[in-house]
């Protein structure tokens, strides 16, 4: 009798360590994980998604037993992922950029890291931005529904000075051609697009910064908010354990 007991005691202290573990997996394995080629905190390369924001992802959800890899997370054109995780449903979008404007559309998770949104200009033309007035003088480049786009616009700049193009590469390309003046993004992620075009990153700077913000995991409103926390203490967990100071090295 007291070893059935006992077997019984030990099943019941196994069963109520595994089951939140697995109730958490299923929660996250029913959401949909999109992003966009946004290096160096995800990106694609040779078929593979990468990233500082899908390798903390990925820390995360393996401690819930979860199923989710890299070849299930999405790569999609900023303006069509952003416009899905809008609409859901059980959308997660990353990098996210959380701003005043963007509070309202989603739910939060993170931060992931913090992010510098500015514009980015050719050292040669020599151009100086004091104050959001200056910025109407030139050509601004921009990604639409990017966070870059909607702080430009945010400044009262008028939509016939912003050149929207569906892609980073192309507006780097862009902007050393001299097709525009200015470039509104994320610094980390310009620059490295910037070398990939094999373009030099001495040739360009930074002649004002549009926001000082963080990057998150952007869900869609539909999702519960036990998921959300389920994630959220995981990315926490991750942090906490040094384990993503060291994803962050293999990056930057």
């Amino acid at each position: 009798m007291k070893i059935s007991l006992l077997m019984t005691s030990l099943f019941l202290a196994a069963t109520s360590v595994l089951i939140p573990s697995f109730t958490a997996a299923s929660e996250l394995d029913q959401l949909d994980f999109i992003t966009e080629s946004y290096p160096p905190y995800n990106f694609k390369r040779d078929g593979e998604v990468k990233g500082i924001a899908v390798d903390l992802l990925l820390a995360a959800t393996k401690k819930s037993s979860s199923s989710l890899s890299a070849q299930k997370i999405k790569v999609f054109p900023w303006p069509r992922a952003y416009k899905m995780a809008i609409l859901g449903p059980k959308i997660v979008l990353f990098s996210t950029t959380r701003t005043d404007e963007r509070e309202h559309k989603f739910n939060w998770i993170g931060p992931i890291m913090p992010t510098r949104i500015v514009l980015l200009a050719k050292k040669s033309n020599s151009i100086v931005i004091n104050s959001p007035n200056d910025i109407s003088k030139y050509v601004v480049g921009a990604i639409p529904n990017d966070i870059g786009d909607q702080l430009v616009k945010k400044t009262g700049i008028k939509s016939s000075s912003i050149t929207h193009i569906a892609t980073a590469e192309s507006l780097a390309k862009m902007l050393g051609a001299g097709r525009i003046k200015l470039w509104a993004y994320e610094e980390n992620v310009a620059r490295w697009i910037i070398k990939q075009a094999g373009l030099d990153n001495n040739d360009f700077e930074a002649v004002y910064t549009l926001k000082d913000s963080d990057l998150y995991y952007a869900f869609s409103k539909d999702i519960d908010k036990e998921t959300q926390d389920v994630l959220q203490k995981l990315i926490d967990e991750v942090k906490a354990s040094g384990e993503f100071e060291k994803i962050k090295t293999g990056y930057l």
